[in-house]
This record gives C-alpha cells, structure tokens and sequence, in this order.
C-alpha cells in the first residue's frame, strides 16, 4: 500500500497535535506501508469504516475513517493502491460529520 500525506489539511492536522500523539500518527503510518488493503480491511485495531454521513467531494467514490491513533481518527479514501488522506479529525464524532 502507498500513502499519499501531501493534503494541507491533513498535514496541518498532523502538525497541530502533541508530539507524543505526532509520533502514534507516525506509527501508524509506518504499520500502513506494511499492510495490503486486504490486512487494512480486516485489522480490527485500525477499524477502516466507510463514512455515510458525509458525501465525498466531488470524483471520489467513498470517504473512509481509521483509527490513526488510540483517541485521534483520521479521513482517508482509496484510488488504486494509495491511501490519501485527508485530514485528522479533532475527535471521533468528528471524522463522521457529527457535532
């Protein structure tokens, strides 16, 4: 699997957190380059989700949360073999576009 992390906003989000949850996003990352879309779908700690309550934008089929780290979901979707991401969001209700 490749990431893509080139979204501002993701890497703005990335770069707002402490650095002890910087490097659990780190972490996470590297265990993504490790993994098929195949282990990602099934690995319960990441719990890749599609998101229905927010319509994706405007070319992307779906939108996608997984656990980045213990208390921070981030927004993703898939095109091909890469992930992009898009952003992390402040909290769980969040990443779903919940208030």
């Amino acid at each position: 699997m490749q990431l893509d992390l080139n979204n501002p906003e993701f890497q703005e989000s990335w770069l707002k957190l402490d650095k002890t949850e910087r490097n659990r996003v780190t972490d996470t990352l590297k265990k993504l380059k490790q993994l098929t879309w195949d282990q990602l779908y099934r690995d319960q700690g990441l719990k890749w989700e599609k998101i229905v309550s927010i319509k994706p934008p405007v070319g992307i089929e779906a939108i996608y949360s997984l656990r980045i780290t213990q208390s921070q979901r981030a927004v993703a979707y898939r095109k091909g073999e890469i992930m992009n991401f898009l952003i992390i969001a402040p909290d769980h209700d969040a990443a779903y576009g919940k208030k």
